[in-house]
């Protein structure tokens, strides 16, 4: 036996070895498609020109419909010179590894898409069809709700964008409507010295709500809020730093505030239906010329008197007070929209391309996940499926 003692390497490990490279992981670019909006009074945009230019610095292409950006006043040629392609054919906008839109797809819109691309969109469940489900599906789309996507707080950062848009905008709205020229009562929204304060009652603690008492406090108003969560009526509380009324939703103490208040902000959410807590016998007994501003009224309303209406023709007045009742509030103020959408889409965008693609990304972006309801056309969200009968599989199990 020989004496001498072993190495731990072999003799072909101690000649000169080929060196290993890191190989970088290839970025993720896409053709993203912007299409224009066509749904009804729709005028926002998913991207602006500078998200544009940005996205487009990290490796991603865009197509977008001429027009696109018209109604939140972004040109054609703001975008081409972020360094978009405008599409004079609509069919080209969608016919993008990637699609972007603020409305879901119609049916018409979903046959031109191409199979296995990706579609970012709202989802609005409420409004959907069991059809809708099975176009994107026949077409093996992957689909994600922007409505539904959480940051890493777990909140739904665009949720909360548009609650804050359109809680801001119901006092402004009101503010507007309470002049002369609206057939208010003439009143100035605020607290002039010598003046009784507007007085304002909000149903509702959730973000809307939240951001409608933040605004009509700065302007000076008596504030109550209603709700029958007291965890969101003390969270309210805290948020504001300031003293303000609250109740749960006990008829008498709404008909006794309901009478007195000089705007009344429906904010409130439910299951399927916005609670109707004011009764047209309230809204009768209430000043003449108040207003209401239902925000829920996207789902039902929570004024009994509340009706649909929309930008055009925004207000009608019952039994002396005038009511505003438009779905998609943030649509009246486009620019301001577009640009807080962008604000959220683009860091999903970038981290795409950083990250070597939708597909890298989605396995470990909780977030994401949490917006998917179709994967390559197989349904992912349970909501969905228990909603129209249609089988699902979690998402997790096509990961592994």
């Amino acid at each position: 036996m020989s004496n001498k003692p072993k190495t731990p390497f072999s003799k072909s490990e101690l000649l000169p070895q080929a060196e290993m490279l890191e190989i970088a992981r290839g970025k993720g670019k896409f053709v993203i498609g912007i299409p224009k909006e066509t749904h009804f009074q729709e005028k926002r945009v998913s991207l602006t020109p500078d998200a544009v230019a940005f996205l487009t610095g990290h490796g991603h292409q865009f197509v977008i419909e001429t027009g696109a950006g018209d109604g939140a006043n972004y040109s054609d040629t703001d975008y081409s010179e972020a360094g978009a392609k405008i599409a004079l054919n609509r069919k080209e906008a969608f016919e993008c590894s990637m699609v972007l839109k603020v409305e879901p797809p119609s049916i018409s819109e979903i046959d031109m898409m191409l199979p296995q691309s990706v579609l970012f969109s709202a989802l609005q469940l409420k409004v959907q069809n069991k059809k809708y489900f099975e176009a994107l599906a026949k077409k093996r789309i992957t689909a994600l709700a922007f409505d539904y996507i959480k940051d890493e707080q777990g909140s739904f950062p665009i949720v909360k964008s548009l609650s804050e848009i359109a809680g801001i905008a119901s006092i402004h709205i009101a503010s507007e409507l309470m002049s002369n020229a609206h057939q208010g009562n003439g009143l100035l929204f605020g607290n002039i010295n010598g003046v009784p304060p507007t007085n304002v009652v909000i149903f509702g603690a959730g973000g809307v709500g939240e951001f409608a008492a933040k605004t009509a406090l700065g302007m000076g108003a008596i504030v109550k809020v209603f709700d029958n969560s007291i965890t969101k009526l003390r969270n309210l509380q805290q948020i504001l730093g300031a003293n303000i009324y609250t109740s749960t939703l006990q008829p008498k103490t709404i008909e006794k505030s309901i009478r007195r208040c000089d705007v009344a902000i429906g904010a409130l959410r439910g299951k399927s239906r916005a609670p109707v807590v004011v009764t047209e016998s309230m809204v009768e007994k209430m000043k003449e010329g108040a207003v209401i501003v239902d925000v829920s009224i996207d789902r039902g309303g929570c004024f009994e008197t509340s009706e649909l209406t929309n930008h055009k023709n925004p207000t009608f007045v019952k039994h002396g007070v005038i009511h505003y009742c438009v779905p998609n509030i943030p649509s009246r103020y486009a620019r301001t929209a577009s640009v807080s959408i962008s604000n959220i889409f683009s860091p999903f965008l970038q981290n795409i391309a950083e990250e070597g693609g939708f597909e890298q990304v989605i396995r470990y972006d909780k977030g994401l996940q949490a917006g998917m309801y179709l994967f390559n056309g197989i349904l992912t969200n349970r909501t969905v499926a228990d909603w129209f009968d249609i089988p699902y599989r979690d998402s997790n199990l096509l990961f592994m």
